[in-house]
């Protein structure tokens, strides 16, 4: 190869070129704020928001024996820092209620008699009935109570009681994990497991319509037609919802019989759920095309809205274990209560009453975003 020749290597060349990628890249803001802004959500997120090991679960009592004992075996639950007194219930019933919503995590039932047997040394039995649907967020929590029957003894059995303290635990604790009793992960994931294959392929499909039609350039025909900005964003949506419905039906089928998970509830309840869930993804979808420039752009989106909702939703970690304000970021994300419903339809059989403090807060996560779609929409016809 000629040293001079066309083919040799030129510095000055390479290092135009090396410019011309920098200024590309600093040209198309989505790509860097990628580069920026996924090192920092990652950091964030991993760093403060993601938490193992939950702790303060809200916990509710069925107080019908009062005493010295029950309220330090009480105290011991919180100074444990696993769980946090929200309340007291009237019955049993009520406390079954609280934990098919979810309003608590855990319901301690102490017994009428409790106290008389324990004095004369018959080692009476506390209940604690705990949300088990997702293994991780209460494990440690459970493990913790086996502890606290020795903690009471050491602090109020003393003087005529001290031998009641001696040896075995003055009382029992007997845990009961209600809706998965025997911690199957499977039963908590692969519901959960919808709202991410939704999630990631409704919102990616569709963020990618508009660009499509802006690159193929079939953009100015579908201007020159008199049809309204709501008009080309449902039609663009309807094809993709069967779309969705397919997929849910395959997942509900692998989770019936390749994985066994239990289905108590309606399936016309599920494919309500997933439909709304579906809806709220493709109006994301949609918003994003609408304020990318190109396919790329609206992949890099997507993504963007990916991560915090695998991350805070509760489907990889529990979201009792968040701190508050990834909490109220979670809160925002449609997926957080997609994972609770389709848990609570096929693991705890809830019905519309149970369903419905997740429901309204997703039909008006898609009202405003179908909205905010609507104006970036009509911002891309001028």
């Amino acid at each position: 190869m000629k040293r001079n020749g066309r083919f040799s290597f030129s510095f000055d060349r390479w290092w135009s070129i090396v410019l011309k990628e920098f200024l590309q890249l600093r040209r198309d803001r989505v790509t860097f704020g990628m580069i920026v802004g996924l090192p920092i959500m990652q950091l964030l997120l991993f760093g403060f928001a993601i938490n193992t090991d939950p702790r303060h679960l809200p916990t509710a009592v069925i107080a019908a024996d009062q005493s010295e004992f029950t309220r330090s075996f009480l105290a011991s639950m919180e100074h444990s820092t696993y769980f946090k007194m929200v309340g007291t219930l009237p019955d049993e019933d009520a406390g079954r209620e609280a934990l098919m919503k979810g309003n608590v995590q855990f319901v301690v039932s102490i017994p009428p008699d409790f106290t008389r047997k324990l004095l004369r040394g018959e080692r009476p039995a506390l209940l604690v009935e705990a949300d088990a649907t997702d293994p991780s967020a209460t494990g440690a929590a459970i493990a913790a109570l086996a502890q606290l029957p020795f903690t009471v003894a050491r602090v109020d059995m003393k003087g005529a009681l001290a031998p009641l303290a001696g040896g075995k635990a003055p009382f029992d604790v007997q845990v009961q994990r209600l809706y998965n009793p025997e911690g199957i992960t499977q039963y908590n994931i692969i519901p959960g497991l919808m709202g991410v294959i939704l999630s990631m392929t409704m919102v990616m499909m569709t963020g990618l319509a508009m660009t499509r039609e802006r690159e193929r350039g079939t953009m100015e025909n579908l201007l020159a037609t008199p049809v309204k900005p709501i008009e080309v964003m449902t039609g663009k949506i309807v094809p993709y919802i069967f779309i969705g419905l397919i997929q849910s039906t395959i997942v509900l089928l692998a989770a019936r019989w390749v994985f066994q998970v239990p289905f108590f509830g309606s399936v016309i309840a599920v494919y309500l759920a997933a439909l709304l869930f579906i809806a709220a993804n493709l109006t994301v979808g949609i918003t994003l095309s609408s304020l990318a420039q190109n396919q790329l752009q609206a992949m890099q989106l997507t993504f963007f809205y990916f991560l915090p909702n695998i991350l805070l939703s509760g489907f990889m970690f529990p979201f009792a274990g968040m701190p508050g304000w990834a909490q109220g970021i979670g809160n925002i994300l449609p997926m957080t209560y997609f994972h609770r419903m389709i848990r609570g339809i096929l693991l705890k059989g809830n019905g519309w009453t149970e369903l419905w403090p997740n429901v309204w807060p997703m039909a008006l996560f898609i009202v405003v975003v179908m909205a905010i779609a609507v104006r970036f929409y009509r911002r891309t016809l001028d």
